[in-house]
Parts: structure tokens; C-alpha cells; sequence
């Protein structure tokens, strides 16, 4: 641990409420939908339109406001009237509207961090929207550099470690994805910890357990200034 230069932190559901926003979005549009097909094959047809559409808009709530659009034409067969289009956009000015709930140990654990270590952002979804929230969240002074990735893949790290000037043995990531947080970091020679969500999206889901020698997984951030200060 001597040797990590670079911290970095997920945002969604790592430094503040996310995904439970999108599961009462969710939820609404069920309600919404509910005249043409049960909960469950609403939410199946919604998850399979996102997925299908990931390499068109990637991650992000505008993604998200035209995947529930499309989803509904398709679970009506193109005959949902514009009212319900008319919803679903306000359903997704709402969720760009969200507030900003930090979680908890989140700021403590930065200002333990800061000074000792160079913090970064490293984060998926939709440029504007991040800036936004990181913005309100008024951690922004805490970081000295802000990566709105397109993707979390192993490529995509080592393409940040480069603009970092460090090695990935110098890299150290927080985040609560083990898909998209700490196995890629893993896997190209860098430290990573998960501090689980209570609610984490499908896509981001593994069905194995991770050992590694770099990687530990804490209930609360503030665990790990233990593990590094």
C-alpha cells in the first residue's frame, strides 16, 4: 500500500445516492405501463431495451428517459398515446432533478484522504449530468481530476492510468460495482475495494465470488482510511 499515488472513486452509489432513484423511476413506469403487461415482463422488456441500447447512448439518465420511450412502444405495439410519452419525459426531468444525499462516511473519508494521496473521480454515465451532481454535491474541491468514462472495461483503465503518469500498481479504485469497479482495475495490476450499495442495477451484477490479494470489500468507506492512512 506504500506505493498507491492515485485514489480514485466511483460517484453513483459510491459517494451518493444513485440507483435507488432509478428503482422508484422504475416503479412509476410500471404504473405507468400497467394497462399492457404484468410488473415483471414490463421491467424484463425495460432492462432488455437498455442493454440493447448501451451501445448507442451508454450510461446515463438521458439513455435511460429514451430507452423507457422506446420500451413502451414496443410492450404497447406502437399505440401508447402522447400523454404517456409526455410522462416519461417528465419522469426523467425528475430524476435530473434528483437531490444530492452523500453517503454516509463519504466526506469524512476524502477529507482523511486529502492531501495525502492525489483523488480522483472515476465514474460512467453522462458527462453533463456527473459534472452536475458532483458540482451540488460540493465534494468537487477534494478531487484533482474528474474521468466521466464511457465504459469501465480493463481498456479503459489503463487509458487513465497513462493520463495519470503512474503505474497500475500505484492505482488504487473505490467503488460499489465489482464488474465495473474492481475487476478490470484487478486485472491489469491495480488495488481495488467494494463497499456494497444496498440496491445495485442487474447489469452491474457478478455471479462469483473475487479473491485477490489487492482487492478487500468494506461495509462503510470510512473503513478504508484504516487501510491507507
Amino acid at each position: 500500500m506504500k506505493n498507491i499515488k492515485v485514489i480514485a472513486f466511483d460517484a453513483d452509489d459510491t459517494l451518493f445516492i444513485n440507483e435507488t432513484y432509478f428503482d422508484e423511476t422504475e416503479k412509476k413506469f410500471c404504473g405507468l405501463m400497467q394497462d399492457y403487461l404484468s410488473k415483471q415482463g414490463i421491467s424484463q422488456e425495460l432492462f432488455k431495451v437498455e442493454i440493447d441500447n448501451l451501445k448507442l447512448y451508454g450510461y446515463g439518465i438521458k439513455g435511460y428517459i429514451l430507452s423507457m420511450i422506446e420500451a413502451a412502444m414496443t410492450i404497447s405495439n406502437n399505440t401508447i398515446p402522447i400523454e404517456i410519452v409526455e410522462k416519461i419525459i417528465q419522469f426523467g426531468k425528475e430524476l435530473l432533478q434528483k437531490p444530492i444525499v452523500l453517503l454516509d462516511g463519504v466526506e469524512e473519508t476524502l477529507d482523511g484522504l486529502f492531501g495525502k494521496y492525489k483523488l480522483v473521480v472515476a465514474t460512467k454515465g453522462d458527462l453533463l449530468d456527473q459534472r452536475r451532481k458532483l458540482h451540488n454535491s460540493g465534494l468537487g474541491h477534494y478531487f484533482h481530476h474528474i474521468e466521466v468514462m464511457s465504459d469501465k472495461q480493463e481498456k479503459d483503465y489503463v487509458d487513465l492510468i497513462k493520463r495519470l503518469e503512474i503505474k497500475p500498481s500505484e492505482f488504487f479504485m473505490i467503488g460499489n460495482s465489482l464488474k465495473s469497479d474492481v475487476l478490470p482495475v484487478l486485472a491489469i495490476g491495480g488495488h481495488a475495494v467494494h463497499i456494497p450499495f444496498h440496491t445495485t442495477w442487474a447489469h452491474e451484477k457478478i455471479d462469483h465470488k473475487v479473491v485477490h490479494e489487492n482487492f478487500s470489500t468494506h461495509e462503510n468507506i470510512i473503513e478504508v482510511l484504516k487501510k491507507l492512512v
